[in-house]
Parts: C-alpha cells; structure tokens; sequence
C-alpha cells in the first residue's frame, strides 16, 4: 500500500459503504508536466491548426465581400475567432499573403491595401 497508483492496481466501489459524514475526502492523482520539447511540440501543433483556422476565415469573409481592405480584413477575421482565440494581425497578413501565393485572393491593381476574392 502506497500512494503511488501503478499499471496493474485495481479499485473497486464499495456501494454498501455509509458514513455519518457527508464528504469523503479522496486523493486526487497528480498529472505528470509535459517536458519542454513536448510543450514545442504541442505549442507547434496548436499554431498550425489556428492557420488553418484563419484561413478559413479569411475565405468566408472574402466569399460574402468580393473586395475588402486590409484592415477590415483583420478585424474580421479576429471578430470571428474571437471565441476561439486572439489572432496575431502579423499572422493573418501571412495568411492573407499565402492565400494570393495560392490565388484565392489578389491585390487590387488600383489600391494595394484591397484584396479582391478570385472565384
């Protein structure tokens, strides 16, 4: 009998227990930290999900407006991710350039703060 809980202990519920006290005190199990190259990983993986995210809603907005300005592009998309989480405007002018790379969107030829969706 330890604290330590391993691979092949087994619990049981005892339902025929009673007590004249209305709270059972249990000990909870501790979960063990990640390690540092873990939490890169896990940190890396969560930046690559929220691209894909922004992208999304960078087409949405740019399917309803036809024509939109930089700015108007940001607030936006962080008005629509807001939710989940606050976007970097950094990152969603990466996003808005991978998506020209892409040709989804272009610049207008006139004014180079618009984008113009390509259908």
């Amino acid at each position: 009998m330890s604290k330590d809980v391993g691979v092949d202990d087994v619990f049981f519920f005892n339902d025929k227990f009673s007590s004249k006290f209305y709270r059972v005190n249990m000990g909870s199990v501790v979960a063990q930290k990640e390690s540092e190259p873990e939490t890169q990983e896990t940190r890396q993986r969560v930046q690559e999900d929220r691209k894909f995210q922004i992208e999304a809603a960078i087409v949405r907005i740019m399917k309803a407006r036809r024509v939109l300005d930089h700015d108007n592009i940001v607030a936006e998309v962080t008005k629509q991710l807001k939710s989940r989480f606050s976007p970097n405007p950094v990152v969603i002018k990466n996003r808005i350039e991978s998506l020209i790379e892409r040709e989804y969107l272009e610049q207008d030829k006139g004014d180079k703060k618009k984008y113009r969706y390509l259908p």
